[in-house]
């Protein structure tokens, strides 16, 4: 499991300080969000604090619902998709990786909802996050 940064409450992760943990990432990261802000400009990025995992995380949401949780990660970042089982067909049918449906087939019955975590380190892992945007905007 990668190392977790962004531990100290007192330093609010600003892009120099993200920039300087994601190192060669960086351009997957303005792909990112580049995506996001001209597609989904109504997906609201929030960093936080949380004392239960010490750390920063950023909660993308749109409205009231909560689209992914990313984390930096030394020398990259990762993003989680948390989906009940109405996307289960969706997510059979996508375009994303077969490990991203295995994670999501894998821990079926495991609790209410089942997690896809992407570790980015390619380009492939942005088209990964653009078909899990849809399929999470497209469920009620």
């Amino acid at each position: 499991m990668e190392e977790a940064v962004l531990s100290n409450k007192d330093q609010y992760p600003t892009e120099e300080i993200i920039f300087s943990h994601i190192c060669k990432r960086q351009p997957l990261w303005h792909s990112v969000f580049d995506y996001v802000h001209t597609e989904h400009p109504d997906i609201i990025p929030e960093w936080r604090y949380y004392n239960d995992g010490k750390s920063w995380l950023l909660k993308a949401v749109r409205k009231s619902k909560t689209i992914f949780w990313l984390r930096i990660v030394k020398g990259t970042f990762r993003i989680a998709f948390y989906l009940s089982d109405k996307a289960d067909e969706l997510i059979r049918k996508s375009k994303i990786s077969d490990e991203l449906k295995e994670q999501f087939i894998s821990s079926k019955g495991k609790s209410k909802f089942r997690a896809i975590v992407i570790t980015f380190r390619t380009k492939k892992d942005v088209e990964n996050l653009k078909s899990l945007i849809e399929i999470k905007l497209s469920l009620k």
